[in-house]
Parts: structure tokens; sequence; C-alpha cells
């Protein structure tokens, strides 16, 4: 370990190297944040501008999809590895490594010749940003002391809470100004001097950290994970488009199988030579363990809520994407607000579990709410009316986001840092797709096959209608798996523990 690193590890030492270091860290903070909130907007940027690329590139259906979904297979199947590799390789590496990717692989969508050109690069894309991503939350779990982290966790529920709406809003902007007659291409390409001043800065400011002993990757480790997750998003993610065929089924039912296999392999790894790629001892910790559980639960709810309410706003009652995207504003805000001061100020007056508890509450409430206005207006609906359910809602989410981040990760060894992040980021992404999937069940599922153009907008009103129900049920579940999470005393007596010892 590098004396720079014996600093970060150490924050009692009062000397003017460690000083500069505190100083360093809070840049580094504000880089991987940068790279976080583009990651964000980068999954959802592409959505709106999905009607562009298929009418300039000329790209069939089945292409659209893989736009998308490349993306979001490539980056869920690759972040545990991502995370392992940067506990073993160096966090400050791999994530210059991804970043660097992440940038090229962002040109080379800009500047895609072809529709295959384009579906290639995505999958790139989301291969490089599996790598960049774990290493963010790993970057801060090693740098930052614990009595710190609950800050710098309240900015990261912050720049979530924007990168969820700015992501539609900056697509529909960049779409509909055309910048130089290039069509698409500008969500792209604002990746690059993003991608290339992270990529300069990171290497300078951000200070190295691994784990503390010798690590080897687990390559069959990595085959098992791999394998299982794409059996069980691949299906998820593209069985509304191909109707829900049989072998869809067969996949997601044989990745559990997969899954377990991978368990027992990873039980003989960690005894053998203790460097399995899943940290199974990670989950004998009641935080980690019941806040993973949350997470995924959690990715559930929001993974139905964004999509039927980008098809609610666009297509049942006709605005622009523009116009979509800017009534989400007040979520975005509320989101960001609440996020930054639920951990500064809140969790260390009520505790945590308290904190979540109430987001989950209030995100009910939001929804209710929501559900009750859309009734009430139908298609006459306007944005302003949108504005208090949509506050509530941002609020409620923030409450739970930063706060629930920080209490997965309290308790985890800075050693593991790395797969533990590429399992929160992981498991996340696996409530989605499974949100994702269930869309056709509650959404599509309210809405005739054959309708006349006047019963378009009533039927996909009805439809939003019915998925807001399910997100009130999700976050009712919620609330119930919360109880699990440890109790304010519990949370303090790891608070203080982790200070003693320097962590």
């Amino acid at each position: 370990m590098t004396s720079t690193e014996l600093l970060v590890d150490s924050p009692a030492v009062s000397t003017e190297p460690a000083r500069t270091a505190d100083r360093r860290r809070w840049f580094a903070l504000a880089i991987v944040m940068t790279a976080a909130f583009m990651d964000l907007v980068d999954v959802t940027i592409v959505n709106v501008a999905i009607p562009s690329i298929k009418r300039d590139a000329g790209a069939s259906f089945s292409q659209i999809q893989w736009i998308t979904a490349g993306y979001a297979l490539a980056f869920a199947a690759g972040l545990i590895t991502g995370g392992r590799l940067g506990d073993i390789h160096g966090r400050k590496r791999l994530f210059l490594l991804g970043i660097g990717g992440f940038t090229l692989a962002s040109a080379l969508c800009g500047f895609a010749a072809n529709p295959e050109m384009l579906v290639a690069s995505r999958i790139l894309q989301g291969g490089m940003a599996a790598m960049m991503v774990p290493q963010v939350l790993s970057i801060v779990h090693a740098t930052f002391p614990a009595h710190e982290r609950g800050k710098v966790f309240g900015l990261f529920g912050a720049i979530v809470g924007l990168g969820a709406v700015s992501g539609p809003l900056l697509g529909a902007l960049l779409t509909e100004w055309n910048l130089f007659g290039l069509e698409w291409r500008p969500i792209f390409l604002i990746n690059l001097p993003v991608g290339i001043a992270g990529l300069v800065l990171g290497s300078r400011f951000i200070t190295e950290s691994k784990a503390p002993r010798a690590l080897k990757l687990d390559l069959v480790g990595v085959v098992l994970v791999t394998l299982g997750l794409l059996m069980l998003l691949y299906p998820l993610t593209r069985g509304d488009e191909l109707g829900w065929p049989a072998w869809g089924f067969v996949s997601m039912s044989g990745s559990v199988g997969v899954f377990c296999a991978l368990v027992a392999y990873e039980k003989r790894k960690a005894a053998r030579d203790g460097s399995p790629l899943v940290e199974l001892s990670l989950f004998k910790v009641k935080s980690f363990a019941a806040g993973i559980a949350v997470q995924t639960v959690f990715g559930v709810g929001i993974g139905i809520f964004f999509l039927v309410w980008t098809l609610y706003m666009q297509t049942g009652l006709g605005w622009s994407p523009l116009r979509a995207g800017l009534t989400g504003v007040p979520f975005s805000i509320a989101c960001s607000a609440a996020a930054g001061m639920s951990v500064q100020k809140l969790v260390p007056r009520v505790g945590g579990r308290n904190v979540l508890q109430a987001g989950a509450l209030v995100m009910v409430a939001g929804v209710l709410l929501y559900l009750w206005e859309s009734d009430r207006y139908q298609l006459a609906i306007a944005s302003w009316q949108m504005a208090l359910p949509l506050v509530v809602m941002g609020a409620g989410m923030g409450l739970i986001f930063a706060p629930l981040t920080d209490t997965i990760l309290s308790e985890v060894p800075r050693e593991y840092a790395g797969s533990a992040s590429g399992l929160i980021n992981t498991v996340q992404q696996m409530g989605n797709a499974l949100g994702l999937g269930l869309v056709s069940v509650v959404f599509f599922g309210s809405i005739g096959d054959r309708l006349a153009p006047d019963q378009v907008g009533p039927a996909f009103v009805n439809a939003f209608q019915n998925a807001l129900g399910w997100v009130a049920a999700v976050m009712g579940l919620i609330f119930l798996l919360m109880f699990a999470l440890p109790g304010r005393a519990a949370a303090k007596r790891v608070a203080k523990g982790a200070v003693s010892d320097g962590s």
C-alpha cells in the first residue's frame, strides 16, 4: 500500500499531505459523481430519440430494441465482474479504463455509419459502463470515513434524482434542436467532452485503492454469473416484443439452476483460496442482505413507473417529448432536495430505517394522489396538475435512495467494496428488468389489441392508473421489507465502531 493510500485509510493522521489528500478527495468525488450522472442520463436519453434514429438511420424494429436492450444487458451482466476487477487491480485504474472506453463507445455511437454499428457500439458502451459504475461507490467507500459517507451518499442521491428525469429532457432538447443537422447523434457525442475531462481529471485527483490482500479473478464465477444474468434478463428485456415465447420461460427457470451452481462453486472457491467473484459472506451481514432485497424490489417499482409514465404522457395524452420532459422537472428537483436532506439532516435525528420507511409511505401517497388526479381529469389533465403528486413522489424517492445505499454499505469491509458495489448495481438492474417485463402485464394487459384512434387516449389513461396501483403495492411491500434493516441503535453502534477503528 502506498503512503497516499495509508493517509486516506487513516484520517486521524494530522500532516500536510493528509490535508492535501483531504482536499483532493472532494475533487475525486465530483469526478466520479459526474461519471455516474453521465451513465444515468445515457440510459434514458436514447428512448426519446428512438423515432429520430429509426427515421434517419433506417433501423428496423428489432435493431431499435437492441439499441436499448443491448446496453442494458451488457451493463447488468458485467457489473459484478467490474466491481471485483476494481478490488483486484485498483478502483482508480478500472474507473479510468471504464470512462475512457465509455467515451470511445459514445463516439462510435455518434458516428455510427449504420444501425448494425450503432447496436454493436451500444453493447460496448454498456460493457464499459459496467467497469466504470461499480467503482463510483467503491471509491467513495474506500476514500471517505464512515461519519462522512452519509453526506456523500446524500449528494449521490441528489445526482440520481437529477439523472432520472434530465435524461429524457436532454434527449428531447438535443433531438429537437437538430444541432448542425446531426439529428440524434448529439445525444451520444455530448459524452465526449465530459468523458475526456473525467479521464484527465480522474487520473490526477483520484487516489488508487484496492483490496488489502492479493486476489485473483474467478473466471469460472465470471462465466456462471454472466450466463445466469443473461438467461434471466434477456427474456425479461425482449419478452414483450417477442410475444413471451416458451423458450423465454425455460431460460428464466434455467437461470435459477445456474445461480445455485454459482453459489455452490463460490463457497468452495472461498474455502480454497479466498478469491471468489461474489463474496457470499456479505449476505451474512444483516444490513447488506436486507438492503439488497429492498433495492431489488425498489428497482421493480421504478422500472414499471418510468416506462408507463412516458407512454402515458407521449402516447396516451399525445404530448411532445419536450413537454413530457419538462413535466418531470418537479420530480427531479424534489428527489434531489430530499436525497441531500435525508442523510445529512434526517438520518442522524431519527435513524436510517425510519427515514427509509417514511420515504416508502411518501411515495405511496404520491402515487395514490397521481392516480386520483389521472382519474379525475382524464385526457384533460395539465402539466401543472401533475406537479404536486410528482413532487411528493420525488421526495419519497429521494428519502429512499441515498439512505438505502449508505445502509447497504454501512457494515461492508473495505476490501469487499467493489464486490458489494457490483452486487448493488446488479440487483437494481435485475429489478428494473423485472419491472419492465411486468409492464406487459400491468400496463399493456389493460389495453386492447386493436384500438380506434379515439380509443387510444382513454385506454392508455386506464392502463396508467392500473400500473400506478401496482407501483403503490410494490412500495407497500418495500415498507414491510425495511423492518429487516438494522434499527437506529444498531446503526449507531456500527458508525461508532467504524469511526473508532479509522474506517
